[in-house]
């Protein structure tokens, strides 16, 4: 039996992109024992994936965070005795840990498409993307066909994009059902990079255009920390948004199955939707939607990175940050353009 180990630790949208990577391992490999490291802090997305024999969570930022320790998990994965390790994140520390599973074989980016360009050092497989020519892929491959370009090195090419996400019964999304007659959008207006927000204001005017144009209700998420910019969107939106409950992971896959669409920037609640085939119209500045944006075709992104002098930072070091130049009108049309398609251009797979 082959033991395969995936390390990707976070965050939220990047497990989610190496999601596929996992479902064609286990399509590849029928009887295979198949792993993932992660970050305790982000697991709860991997509960809900099927085809992983083992979620190993570790705690590698410090505190007093689930998970096991790093020494505690370092001996965890050497019971494994896998034959080969898959570093999807490309840094020291997931390289490192890699190494340390006492894998066979360990497998990772070269060293121009790893984050740290000195963690390819502790492979023993390196995949290049760019070879045969292809110019400066990062930017133009999408994240998902670079991870599972990585299967290569052990002779696995597949045919398709998955994303076995299990469906899950939720109060949340039972609650947003009745209250909204099942007609809702969901509109997020947080990210952990503060350049990656639009201003809760259009988010709000974009939510009586909703209502107006197209009888939808929009529901308005938020995360830690989140809870006032939400409350803006919906104070704001005269009576065409509702202010979500908490929300879990589990919640939020439910909510977007429902869903008839989502509006939001690069956060991990969109790559959530857009796994499980919610339309989306998506709004993107300093990352780039060809690398980062939904996988699906028929899904619209409203972005800025063509111009973005700030690509990759957490905050725009500019007066006026890219987003800014977005008006809703423009969100507004990509959202008719999205709406008039099929619903559900995808369900699991592309």
């Amino acid at each position: 039996m082959k033991r395969a180990l995936v390390v990707r630790l976070g965050a939220l949208g990047d497990i989610v992109h190496a999601i596929p990577a996992a479902a064609a391992l286990r399509r590849a490999w029928p009887d295979a024992r198949i792993d993932w490291l992660v970050s305790a802090k982000h697991a709860a997305i991997l509960e809900l994936v099927q085809g992983i024999d083992r979620r190993i969570l570790v705690n590698d930022r410090g505190g007093a965070s689930a998970g096991l320790s790093v020494p505690a998990a370092i001996r965890e994965l050497r019971r494994g005795a896998y034959d080969v390790a898959f570093d999807l994140q490309g840094l020291m520390k997931s390289a490192l840990l890699a190494r340390a599973s006492g894998a066979s074989r360990v497998a990772g980016f070269a060293a121009p498409y790893a984050r740290e360009r000195l963690a390819p050092l502790l492979y023993t497989d390196t995949y290049d993307p760019g070879a045969g020519g292809l110019h400066d892929p990062r930017d133009s491959r999408h994240v998902v066909a670079l991870n599972l370009g990585l299967l290569s090195i052990v002779g696995i090419t597949p045919a398709a994009v998955e994303f076995p996400i299990q469906a899950v019964s939720s109060h949340v999304a039972l609650h947003i059902h009745r209250n909204t007659g099942g007609r809702y959008a969901l509109v997020n207006p947080g990210a952990a990079w503060p350049n990656k927000r639009w201003p809760a204001a259009r988010l709000a005017a974009l939510a009586a255009e909703l209502r107006a144009r197209h009888g939808l209700t929009s529901v308005v998420l938020w995360g830690p920390g989140e809870e006032a910019l939400a409350s803006e969107v919906v104070a704001g939106a005269g009576g065409a948004a509702l202010l979500s409950p908490p929300t879990s992971v589990a919640d939020l896959v439910a909510l977007s199955r429902g869903a008839a669409l989502m509006v939001s920037g690069d956060t991990g609640p969109l790559h959530i939707a857009a796994a499980v085939g919610t339309p989306i119209v998506g709004i993107f500045g300093p990352t780039r939607p060809a690398r980062n944006g939904p996988v699906s075709p028929g899904d619209i992104t409203v972005s800025r990175d063509t111009v973005c002098q700030c690509h990759h930072q957490r905050q725009c070091r500019l007066a006026r940050m890219c987003l800014l130049d977005i008006e809703v009108a423009e969100v507004v049309a990509a959202v008719d353009r999205r709406l008039q398609a099929p619903a559900r251009v995808r369900e699991g797979q592309a």
